[in-house]
């Protein structure tokens, strides 16, 4: 629920950042959009491996 949370925040963040370069042409939109995308990549894939840990390394302790 909170990534699907944050994935939309993102989404919306990222569209109204676009809007707004191809409106103004300030590059800090266009930053501030790159910016955004490459913390919720890090995000995901920070939460990949915490899923990947717990689904195959937990469960290996288990057996």
């Amino acid at each position: 629920m909170l990534i699907r949370l944050a994935l939309l925040i993102s989404v919306l963040l990222i569209a109204a950042s676009s809007v707004l370069f191809l409106l103004t042409r300030d590059p800090r939109y266009s930053r501030f959009a790159w910016q955004v995308a490459r913390f919720i990549v890090y995000v995901l894939l920070i939460f990949g491996v915490l899923y990947l840990l717990e689904r195959f390394g937990l469960v290996a302790w288990l057996v």
